[in-house]
């Protein structure tokens, strides 16, 4: 079984394209909202009357929501779970190597290569960083996914109830000998990055991200975030 976990804040503009992609491939969707005040509500519970989806309410955070979400997942240990950020979209042959690495790597989570949905040197340029970063660190960040069994997600303690870096802490949970590159993309929208600027908002991460691994408490940087 594949539950697909999704957690979404004002996700209205995206959550269609996604949901429609993942429709008929996957068992289950759980949508888990932080208190969305735009449409996103209504675009998943006309989805949960025609699917096999639930919605998972509570506070805002991507480690709590995340963390809520596999609370209503089905099945039980040797499950698997699929995280994705709502403003994403999976890339050709996902489906088939979703398959492959389920059948044959099952101690192991992936994910997938990054991508942003625009042309141009700074998007290529990041994507290229972010290779980088999987390659030498082992770091994969959340918007590339996480597809994970679900004994290996709670052996490692599953995401924490935090408002930034829950990525980072599961991922370095996890380690680099469970750690698989897909072989597939993940399409990533870039509005933020075209708001505020490719090179400003990567140092700002960058800085962010730093502090983060000296020991700043996450709660406290999702507030520059």
């Amino acid at each position: 079984m594949l539950s697909v976990i999704i957690p979404t804040l004002n996700a209205e503009v995206h959550l269609p394209k996604l949901l429609a992609q993942l429709d008929a491939h996957v068992d289950e969707i759980i949508i888990t909202d932080g208190g969305s005040t735009d449409d996103t509500l209504a675009i998943a519970l006309t989805v949960v009357l025609a699917a096999n989806t639930k919605i998972a309410l509570g506070c805002k955070g991507r480690g709590w929501q995340l963390a809520r979400g596999v609370k209503w997942v089905s099945g039980g240990a040797e499950d698997w779970l699929l995280f994705l950020h709502a403003d994403t979209m999976l890339g050709d042959g996902w489906q088939d190597e979703i398959k492959h690495h389920i059948n044959h790597f099952p101690s192991r989570a992936g994910y997938f290569r990054f991508k942003f949905n625009a042309d141009g040197f700074w998007p290529r340029w990041i994507a290229f960083c972010v290779r980088l970063r999987c390659v030498f660190l082992a770091l994969p960040y959340g918007d590339q996914g996480l597809l994970i069994k679900r004994d290996v997600y709670e052996t490692v303690g599953g995401y924490p109830n935090w408002q930034l870096y829950e990525d980072v802490q599961i991922i370095r949970a996890l380690g680099r000998r469970r750690l698989r590159a897909l072989n597939a993309e993940i399409i990533t929208s870039a509005e933020r990055y075209e708001n505020q600027g490719y090179a400003h908002r990567s140092l700002r991460n960058l800085r962010l991200l730093i502090r983060f691994l000296l020991g700043a408490n996450p709660d406290d940087l999702s507030n520059r975030y």
